[in-house]
């Protein structure tokens, strides 16, 4: 349910500006903020970015000029405001049952003996769930998905703020949504996003050991070998395929169609339709380039001291 902002600053001890007569209808960090979503952010390098980001409320730890249509929360710790916001609103729902009572599974999916299945996850038609994995919600799993034995969907989000002498956890409070006929190998693991939503793609396929970390969007038909990593909040686009240990780093991107090598390591975005490898990941073609130049490297060495 929306939740008027005049609520929050009062719950909060916030100081409110701008407009005070909308309410918050979700809450995300800054790189999938949609209108009506709550973000904050505690320094003044990022205020410009929270500002101008599609969220309409902000909450922030210095008082600024408010644009038109937004609201600002005005607080000492804004990320503990966020953090108490999701923990209330979205709060941890520990299992209680092999299988939750909230849980829907559409009476032709095949759930094997000793699966997990927790509070508010859909599981669609003909979707075949192996002994002895976990589904922890909230979770939506589509129709004819394959998931095979010791994976977990759903796992709470590797993501820390760092304090002066502490890490401090932030509250998990977003979903796992995997689509259509999606085939996930044994032994993998998809965690929740921390706010939003982490997403596979229609028609994608992953082997076994492959990790997807929390809010990442992995696109249609993309194929991930064994043993892949996938950083938080990295998007791959439709068609991607990463060979087997691929590790490629948070919040970047992989254009459509990208093809990357065994055992590459991504830094950085990289645009579709290219072949990659390499740590950091460069064009194939380029790479084999320095290859070849390495290669002639000691007998230029002996040249050189030939003469």
């Amino acid at each position: 349910m929306p939740i008027p902002v005049t609520t929050l600053a009062r719950e909060y001890g916030a100081t409110l500006f701008g407009n005070t007569k909308i309410s918050a209808t979700g809450i995300n960090e800054i790189h999938k903020v949609q209108p009506g979503d709550i973000t904050f952010s505690d320094h003044p390098k990022y205020f410009k970015k929270s500002l101008n980001s599609a969220a309409t409320i902000i909450i922030l730890n210095q008082s600024i000029d408010c644009p038109p249509g937004k609201t600002l929360l005005i607080c000492d710790q804004p990320f503990e405001v966020y953090n108490k916001i999701v923990k209330k609103y979205a709060p941890t729902q520990h299992l209680s049952a092999s299988i939750d009572p909230t849980a829907h599974i559409h009476p032709a999916a095949i759930v094997e003996p000793n699966v997990v299945i927790g509070p508010h996850v859909t599981i669609g038609a003909y979707t075949y769930v192996q002994a002895n994995v976990t589904i922890k919600g909230p979770a939506i799993i589509g129709s004819h998905v394959n998931i095979q034995s010791g994976t977990i969907i759903g796992a709470e989000a590797f993501y820390f703020k760092k304090k002066l002498d502490h890490y401090k956890k932030w509250q998990t409070g977003g979903r796992v949504i995997i689509h259509d006929r999606v085939d996930i190998g044994p032994a993998c693991t998809i965690c929740r996003g921390v706010s939003g939503d982490t997403v596979i793609g229609q028609g994608s396929k992953l082997d076994g050991q492959v990790h997807i970390g929390h809010g990442a969007v992995i696109g249609e038909n993309c194929l991930l070998a064994a043993q892949v990593g996938i950083g938080g909040k990295t998007i791959l686009e439709d068609d991607v395929v990463c060979y087997g240990q691929v590790g490629i780093a948070q919040n970047i991107r992989i254009g459509q169609g990208a093809v990357i090598a065994a055992k590459s390591g991504v830094s950085k975005s990289l645009l579709g339709g290219k072949t990659y490898f390499g740590i950091p990941a460069e064009p194939l073609r380029q790479h084999h380039k320095k290859l070849a130049a390495l290669r002639q490297l000691p007998d230029l060495l002996k040249k050189m001291e030939e003469e």
